[in-house]
């Protein structure tokens, strides 16, 4: 099963339900405010995510304020300012086309907590030049109210060690053992699949595509309306004649060829084993460096957990832990390759990077 989320296929859908909410708000009214836009969507993620942006555009704002003559960074301009932020929020008035994409960033963002919270924490985490600053980071989560409990818990380690910056690298290792702490397993979405189609039907299957594949969700086709024929103009006769042309002449049709003999039938090509799809799989020149591993566990950067339990775990990070405690435990490659053969490897792309990678590990462990 070689699946990954679709980026583009979230977008498309995000832009359809988004046009949709525009439409039918923008119909009435020119301007939106900050509490009509808490009460937009049904979808409230949505709604919260839109005040987000509009908050990360003020501290952005407000970070080029450096003057010559004037001190901003004193402490009673600080606060200034925050008071300023204060009666701004309370005065939000935004058209509809500065409002679209701030609408449809929000709708996009919603889907992907959803629908791929993995991706998502690695997109918070990842912050700005692969570091990430706790001030910040504390106001991100607080408008997120889907799969947080381990960006809260990962903000609590931070405020403990008491930094106002980590780097990404480090941030995902955090990430990595509160997973493991608190055995995460993201929410159920269907409640969120009934909010959406109210909106916008949506079939959540179509935002997991192979590799190869184009993503599937189109927006609902509209009718073309056919064009009215014009008005005839003074003088002129109201069914014009038609003008007769010249047809050109046909090209002289090739001579029958005889049928050529139906091909006989191809035998079935076997399924290779899974040893046999690893020996034949060409191999990166850094495999002649390969180093030996004490355990996959803890070989395992965080990117890497996402990637297999999405791809080839089908989202499930328990079952995901539990084969690599297992294979940790066995003394030998033949023990370790026949337990992921029996029990996960029937559903997999024996093709797939991902499924390379995996099993690049697991023999590393029994070099």
């Amino acid at each position: 099963m070689d699946e990954k989320i679709s980026l583009e296929a979230i977008a498309l859908y995000g832009d359809a339900y988004a046009d949709k909410v525009l439409k039918g708000f923008f119909a009435s009214k020119e301007k939106i405010t900050g509490q009509e836009i808490l009460s937009l969507c049904n979808v409230q993620q949505v709604n919260l995510f839109i005040v987000r942006e509009l908050f990360k555009a003020w501290r952005e704002e407000t970070k080029k304020l450096k003057s010559a003559y004037f001190d901003y960074e004193n402490e009673e301009v600080k606060d200034s300012l925050e008071n300023l932020m204060r009666v701004l929020s309370q005065n939000i008035s935004i058209g509809q086309a500065h409002f679209a994409p701030l609408l449809k960033k929000a709708v996009s963002q919603a889907l992907l907590a959803v629908f791929d919270p993995y991706d998502f924490f690695a997109m918070v985490l990842a912050g700005k030049n692969n570091k990430l600053e706790v001030a910040p980071f504390r106001e991100e989560i607080k408008y997120l109210k889907i799969n947080k409990a381990p960006l809260e818990r990962m903000l609590q380690k931070l405020e403990e060690r008491d930094v106002k910056e980590i780097s990404g690298n480090e941030a995902f290792a955090i990430l990595d053992q509160i997973l493991e702490e608190v055995n995460f397993n993201p929410e159920d979405v269907e409640e969120y699949l009934e909010k959406f189609s109210a909106v916008v039907p949506l079939d959540a299957n179509k935002f997991y595509v192979s590799k190869m594949q184009a993503p599937e969700f189109t927006a609902p086709p509209t009718t073309p309306r056919p064009t009215p024929p014009a008005s005839p103009q003074p003088g002129q006769p109201l069914i014009t004649p038609l003008v007769k042309e010249t047809p050109a002449p046909e090209p002289p049709k090739p001579a029958p060829q005889p049928p050529k003999p139906a091909p006989e039938p191809k035998p079935p090509v076997p399924q290779p084993s899974l040893n046999e799809s690893i020996k034949q799989q060409p191999r990166a020149a850094v495999i002649d460096n390969f180093q030996k591993i004490g355990k996959i566990k803890d070989s395992l950067t965080i990117n890497q957990k996402f990637m297999f339990t999405k791809v080839l775990f089908h989202g499930d990070f328990e079952l995901f832990s539990r084969a690599i405690d297992q294979l940790d435990r066995y003394d030998n490659i033949k023990g370790a390759m026949r337990y992921i053969e029996e029990e996960h490897a029937a559903g997999w792309d024996h093709d797939s990077e991902e499924f390379h990678e995996f099993m690049e590990l697991v023999e590393r462990r029994f070099l």
